[in-house]
C-alpha cells in the first residue's frame, strides 16, 4: 500500500527549480549553458532592503500572522502611490512568500479553480495538492495568449454557477510577459461579476512593467478581486521570501480562513525581513528609481531577444513586463519531425545538447499540448550587477544606447544568438536534403 495519496502518484517537483538545480550543478563543473529556463531576478537586492535588513538582523520574535502593522501599512501606501488603489492595513496578510498564500487560499476555496493555459507552473500542482482537480481554460496565440471574456464566459455555462468560483489570473502574465488593456480588463470583469467568479490576481510582476503603466483588475472588480503580489522579481529579493495578498472587505470569510490556515502552518514571515521591507517599501523615491532602471534594462534585452527570434522565422509576441517570452517554434516542425523530434520536451532536450541552450518546454509544465513546440525563455540570464550600474551611469535623463545590451548582458545576447544560429541551422538542413533530392 502507498504512502502517498493515489491523486499524488505522479506529483512531481516544479520544472523550473528541477532544471535550474541541474544546470548550477553542470556551471559549477565548468560547463557553459546559456541558461533561459529560470525566472530570478538578476539584480542586486535594492540596496535600502539590504541596509535595512542589517539594521534588523536582531528581531527574532514571532510576530503577528498578518505581519507588522508598519509593514502592511507601507503595502497600502506602496499601491496607493503605483497603482492608484487604495486599501487598509486590516485588508493585507504577509507570508513567506506570496507562493504560500497561494496555496492556503486554494486549500481553503470551497469551489471550482480555474486556470488559463498557458499558466505559471505551480497553480495547477497546487490546486491538486489541496485536493481540487482544476478546469483550463484554454488561451491562444493568436489572441495574444491573453484570457479572452467568450471562453471564460463558456467554460462557466459548462460547469454552471451554482458552485463558487476561483480564477488564478496573472497579469502580467508569466510565461508569456502579456498584459491587458482597460477595455480588456473591464469586460473580463463584468464576466466575473455576472458569474460571481473570485479572482487571485497574481500581480508579482507588475512594477516590472516596460513602460510603467500596470493596469489592475482590482480597479475594476474590486469587490471580487484578491491580489497578490511579493518582492521576489521587482526588488531581487526571491530569497527573503516576502509576499502579500491583499482581500477586499467582501472576501473578509475567506481573508478570516487562510489567516487561520497560517497560523497552523508558517505562523509568520521571517521578522528580519518584515521590518527591513517595512522600511524599504516607505522609501517610495529608492522603489521608484530602482524600478525605473531595471525595468529599462528588461526591456532593451526582451527587445533583443524577440527581434533576433522573429528574424529567424520563431513567432514570439512581444513582452510587454517581466521576465519572459513566450516563443513558438513552429517553423521547426517539419526539420525536426525528419529528426524524429516530435514533442517539445524533445525538442528543448536537443537544443540543450547541441547548442548548451537551456528552455522549459510549454508542455507539459505550463499546461500546453506536448507536441505544441512553445518555450518559456526567460532573458535574465546576464550580470544584472553590471547592467545596473552602467544605467545608473548614464543616468534615467538619457537611454540606454544601442549595444547596451551586447556590451552589458552579454550572456544573454550571445545565448539567443546562438538559439537563432540553431534555428537557421535545421532550416538549412532541411533545404539541404530537399534539393539533394
Amino acid at each position: 500500500m502507498s504512502l502517498v495519496r493515489e491523486d499524488l502518484h505522479d506529483y512531481c517537483p516544479v520544472s523550473n527549480h528541477a532544471v535550474n538545480d541541474k544546470i548550477v550543478q553542470l556551471t559549477k563543473a565548468g560547463k557553459n549553458v546559456y541558461h533561459f529556463a529560470f525566472g530570478q531576478s538578476p539584480f542586486p537586492v535594492i540596496e535600502e532592503a539590504v541596509e535595512a535588513l542589517k539594521d534588523n538582523a536582531e528581531q527574532n520574535a514571532y510576530l503577528p500572522v498578518t505581519g507588522i502593522p508598519k509593514l502592511r501599512k507601507a503595502i497600502c501606501d506602496f499601491h496607493c502611490h503605483f497603482d492608484d488603489l487604495h486599501f487598509l492595513p486590516e485588508q493585507v496578510i504577509v507570508a513567506p512568500g506570496s507562493k504560500e498564500l497561494i496555496f492556503l487560499l486554494i486549500s481553503v476555496f470551497g469551489g471550482d479553480i480555474l486556470i488559463p493555459s498557458p499558466s505559471w507552473t505551480t497553480y495547477k500542482p497546487q490546486s491538486v495538492l489541496a485536493g481540487h482537480k482544476p478546469i483550463i481554460v484554454e488561451n491562444a496565440m493568436e489572441e495574444g495568449w491573453k484570457l479572452v471574456p467568450e471562453k471564460l464566459t463558456k467554460v462557466v455555462q459548462q460547469l454552471g454557477k451554482k458552485i463558487p468560483k476561483l480564477l488564478i489570473f496573472c497579469n502580467p502574465d508569466n510565461p508569456t510577459g502579456t498584459d491587458y488593456t482597460d477595455d480588456q480588463l473591464t469586460n473580463l470583469s463584468l464576466v466575473c461579476r455576472e458569474n460571481n467568479i473570485i479572482v487571485l490576481s497574481d500581480e508579482i510582476y507588475a512594477r516590472l512593467h516596460f513602460k510603467g503603466e500596470h493596469n489592475s483588475i482590482a480597479k475594476f472588480y474590486p469587490e471580487g478581486t484578491i491580489l497578490s503580489s511579493g518582492l521576489s522579481k521587482w526588488a531581487s529579493a526571491g530569497g527573503w521570501r516576502i509576499g502579500y495578498h491583499i482581500y477586499p472587505p467582501e472576501l473578509k470569510e475567506l481573508l478570516s480562513a487562510v489567516s487561520s490556515a497560517a497560523s497552523h502552518t508558517y505562523s509568520c514571515a521571517p521578522a528580519p525581513m518584515q521590518y527591513a521591507v517595512g522600511e524599504m517599501m516607505s522609501n517610495i523615491p529608492a522603489c521608484d528609481e530602482y524600478i525605473q532602471h531595471s525595468t529599462r534594462i528588461l526591456k532593451a534585452v526582451s527587445e533583443f531577444c524577440v527581434g533576433e527570434l522573429q528574424s529567424a522565422g520563431v513567432k514570439v509576441i512581444a513582452s510587454a513586463a517581466a521576465y519572459c517570452i513566450f516563443p513558438n517554434f513552429e517553423i521547426l516542425r517539419e526539420p525536426l519531425k525528419k529528426r524524429h523530434i516530435t514533442t517539445c520536451e524533445d525538442m528543448c532536450t536537443a537544443l540543450f545538447e547541441e547548442a548548451n541552450v537551456a528552455v522549459i518546454a510549454g508542455g507539459p509544465a505550463f499546461l500546453r499540448p506536448l507536441d505544441e513546440l512553445t518555450t518559456r525563455l526567460c532573458y535574465v540570464n546576464f550580470n544584472g550587477k553590471l547592467a545596473l550600474n552602467e544605467s545608473r551611469r548614464i543616468g534615467l535623463s538619457f537611454p540606454l544606447p544601442d549595444k547596451f545590451v551586447e556590451n552589458f548582458c552579454c550572456q544573454t545576447f550571445e545565448g539567443i544568438k546562438v538559439i537563432v544560429k540553431w534555428v537557421k541551422a535545421q532550416l538549412e538542413e532541411t533545404r539541404f536534403c530537399n534539393v539533394s533530392i
